[in-house]
């Protein structure tokens, strides 16, 4: 039997078992690792061993640098794996349950998703949904959701869906979709439940503080066509812009309202809205803090030995004019909208006005796999330009504004949250001192909303006080 490696450009090794390309070290005398086969090793060993390699027929790969093979460890619990896939897979009362595939996928989906909150494991249907989302449309009911203390809890809904005209709010616990308790569902099981063909229907069942029993709630699918941007001018002079995710045209879209913006009127003020926002990609995070600044960081990450991973810098050709910035922010704004909120903390460019945010700032990396399934897998922390570690703690305001709606979840509130690097993973917040209440549902029209009509009241005080100075 011959031993491949193979290393790709980042000077990884990825060892691939399948049932094509079978790779194994059998060596009595290897101190590197591997199987160690022996005369009187038990065959059971090797049968049990090649079960699972046979199972696994679209590979494993491990990852370290520089080691060729897996270290005698791995293969211990490798072992003992494939002794209790064999017992199940031989002995279960419903031998329909134990499918190959469905053993193998669940124990690396509760493999992935026990490191934390946002790493996962997602089957080729799932993985092609992921890439669909981010393109901006997909058939649902257009929520943001994910799973707090095993329920399936709204982060937020996305404006102008059937879920946002339906009055979903940001905190709702989802008990039962149809006739399926979510108690201990995953976000992706719970994705395929709620998307689905349009002009269908399905009935969410959801608990909100004050409802003494649950609320069922009968939404009929739409096309979710998710416009990223929406903009508009205020009071002749204050121009506001909204963005509801990071996509791939959010950029290009961001750039047209703007121009569009400034190039017919005299703008004095711009309120760019972050509120609800979840997140998105990380390059569309970039560009967009880019649009605001000339030069100096953005944003950079740290890796799992704690050495400074990427670095992403501003450059020459902002897009923004010189008037004051004034940020809206809640606890619905994660992720990349929080990198676009630190940057221009940081570098002074803007108020950040609201409540604090989600406060997730980890990267993570999509590892496709051979037969088209996913990881969704933490790789990283981000950093502010100015060195903060956001995680778990949010982009704390500059300007505290509150109403009466209910608070969200936020990062901190999650089982299995990744940690800050200051935070004692033994000794997790305590979310039930926190109250803080917010706005979660802003209204459909800017000039309606209470936090929009005070952030053009500061900016009216401003052009006020700068006329007065000179």
């Amino acid at each position: 039997m011959k031993c491949k490696k193979f290393k790709s450009q980042n000077k990884r090794v990825f060892i691939i078992l399948s049932i094509n390309d079978i790779i194994i070290i059998i060596n009595n005398n290897s101190k590197r690792g591997g199987i160690l086969v022996s005369k009187g090793s038990k065959i059971f060993t090797i049968v049990a061993f090649f079960i699972v390699i046979s199972v696994v027929g679209y590979g494993v790969y491990a990852f370290s640098k520089g080691a060729a093979f897996f270290p005698e460890e791995d293969i211990k619990y490798f072992k003992t794996f494939a002794q209790a896939f064999q017992i199940a897979k031989s002995n279960y009362v419903d031998p329909e349950v134990v499918t190959s595939k469905k053993m193998i996928y669940n124990a690396i989906k509760g493999m992935i998703e026990s490191l934390d909150a946002h790493s996962g494991f997602m089957d080729p249907e799932g993985a092609k949904e992921l890439e669909v989302e981010t393109k901006g449309m997909f058939g649902g009911i257009g929520i943001e959701i994910t799973v707090k203390d095993g329920i399936l809890t709204v982060v937020a809904p996305i404006d102008d869906t059937p879920a946002s005209r339906a009055g979903i709010q940001a905190g709702d616990q989802i008990i039962k979709i149809d006739d399926k308790i979510t108690k201990g569902m995953t976000t992706e099981d719970a994705v395929k439940l709620l998307r689905g063909t349009p002009n269908t229907k399905v009935t969410i069942h959801i608990m909100r503080e004050g409802f003494k029993e649950l609320k069922p709630i009968t939404l009929v699918r739409d096309i979710i066509k998710i416009k990223s941007v929406k903009y508009k001018l205020l009071e002749n002079h204050y121009a506001y812009i909204k963005i509801s995710q990071f996509q791939e045209q959010t950029t290009n879209d961001f750039v047209k309202a703007i121009n569009e913006l400034q190039a017919n009127n005299e703008i004095k003020g711009l309120i760019f809205d972050l509120r609800n926002n979840p997140g998105g990609l990380l390059d569309q995070a970039v560009k967009i803090s880019d649009q605001f600044l000339d030069e100096g960081t953005i944003v950079y990450t740290k890796g799992r030995d704690g050495k400074e991973g990427a670095r992403f810098n501003a450059t020459k050709g902002k897009s923004v004019g010189n008037y004051p910035i004034i940020c809206l922010v809640n606890s619905g704004s994660a992720s990349a909208s929080e990198i676009v909120a630190g940057a221009l903390q940081d570098h002074k460019v803007a108020l950040i006005m609201g409540t604090t945010t989600f406060g997730k700032a980890s990267v993570q990396t999509i590892f496709p796999l051979e037969d088209g399934s996913s990881l969704r897998l933490t790789t990283a922390r981000y950093y502010t330009p100015s060195g903060r570690l956001i995680q778990a703690k949010g982009i704390v305001p500059d300007i505290e504004f509150k109403d009466s709606s209910p608070h969200t979840i936020r990062e901190k509130d999650l089982p299995r949250h990744l940690p800050g690097v200051e935070e004692d993973k033994e000794k997790q917040v305590d979310t039930k001192k926190e109250d803080i209440k917010e706005i979660t549902k802003p209204a459909k029209a800017p000039e309606e909303d209470e936090m929009v009509k005070k952030a053009i009241e500061l900016l009216k005080g401003y052009e006020i006080f700068k006329n007065r100075q000179k």
